[in-house]
């Protein structure tokens, strides 16, 4: 394999793991937008908050480096994205960051206005920010983004029926995967309330997302004639096993297998990921820009490795720790109204009492 490649799969890795950490992540932030009221959605929120609260900022680190490597090793590739796609990408940072502020703040509030307000920052923001990346992906492998600097349409270039169905299906993944997730997660607390709430949600949204991902296909065929090739052909085998591992994990959520379940779940999600990079390999930028002509000279590609697998060295356990110490806490979070609310690791979050509608 080439050093070229070598990099671009390093890079789609990272966005493998981007979309299953901060895809649930954001997806978390839609549950936490439809759980109701305050006092009604209370229990819901606590469990959100407990979950995503000591890795939310951990996962943002994937983009952080698809980003670098996407620069570095690929400037043709980031050059095009970044001036065709600056609308989207722009509105996807700044909901990153109000996403972030609000999660912070809401926690240290008391008032039910407050977390009202904030929470709503938060939830919107957890549907803006997948959305639009979505959409930008959706732009990129459907061929509207042109190789060059500002050569494309920033507006058509993702206001398009593949690129909007991407973004759609961006937010239903990550719900999807979050339902998944907090299902186990509510099983732990005890609440057999909670874990019925979280185990119908994964339910229905892997219903929907597995049509989502079916209709879009359709939207490919009229819209993006290459990838959809690609994806009947050279990447079927992939979209198959997601749509196998989809259907077994729903099977496992109904027999109340939640482990297990996350596992089928985020399979499906991989599966789907890499079929679209399989179709339209040896491409970047459908439908002439190959992964050859894009990446920068060979020693830069080699000096990338030796960097990227200095720091893997580093990063990598720590966040394996990291998700270890989260799974495998003795210190379940108290879902009951009114009482304090403790991290995974038993540290203090807040006192917040609960205001009265």
């Amino acid at each position: 394999m080439s050093a070229a490649n070598t990099v671009a799969a390093v890079m789609w890795i990272a966005v493998t793991c981007y979309a299953l950490f901060g895809g649930a992540d954001f997806g978390a932030g839609f549950w936490d937008l439809v759980a109701g009221p305050a006092r009604r959605g209370d229990k819901q929120r606590r469990l959100i908050e407990h979950s995503i609260g000591p890795v939310w900022e951990a996962n943002h680190v994937w983009l952080i480096f698809v980003l670098v490597v996407m620069w570095t090793g690929f400037p043709g590739l980031f050059g095009a994205i970044a001036s065709t796609l600056y609308i989207p990408l722009t509105v996807a940072a700044l909901g990153v960051i109000t996403r972030g502020s609000a999660f912070a703040f809401r926690k240290t509030v008391v008032a039910c206005w407050q977390r009202r307000t904030l929470g709503m920052a938060f939830a919107l923001s957890s549907i803006f920010t997948p959305f639009f990346l979505g959409a930008a992906a959706g732009a990129v492998a459907s061929g509207h983004v042109p190789p060059g600097v500002g050569a494309g349409s920033p507006v058509s270039s993702w206001w398009n029926p593949v690129a909007v169905m991407s973004g759609v299906l961006a937010v239903v993944v990550g719900a999807y995967l979050a339902a998944v997730y907090l299902t186990a997660e509510a099983r732990r607390t005890g609440d057999a309330v909670l874990v019925c709430q979280f185990r119908n949600r994964a339910l229905g949204a892997g219903v929907v997302a597995g049509a989502v991902a079916a209709s879009g296909l359709l939207w490919l065929h009229q819209d993006a004639a290459s990838l959809y090739h690609g994806l009947m052909h050279r990447g079927l085998s992939l979209v198959i096993a997601s749509a196998v591992a989809g259907a077994t994990a729903l099977v496992l959520i109904y027999r109340r297998r939640f482990v297990l379940s996350r596992i089928a779940a985020a399979l499906a999600v991989s599966a789907v990921l890499w079929a679209w990079a399989v179709a339209q390999y040896p491409n970047v930028l459908p439908p002439s820009l190959t992964i050859s002509s894009a990446a920068a000279n060979h020693s830069v590609l080699m000096a990338m490795l030796i960097c990227v697998a200095l720091g893997a060295g580093l990063l990598i356990p720590s966040l394996v720790l990291l998700y270890a110490i989260g799974e495998t806490s003795d210190s379940p979070i108290d879902t009951s109204a009114g009482q304090r609310l403790y991290g995974r690791a038993g540290v203090f979050v807040a006192d917040r009492p609960l205001d009265e509608e």
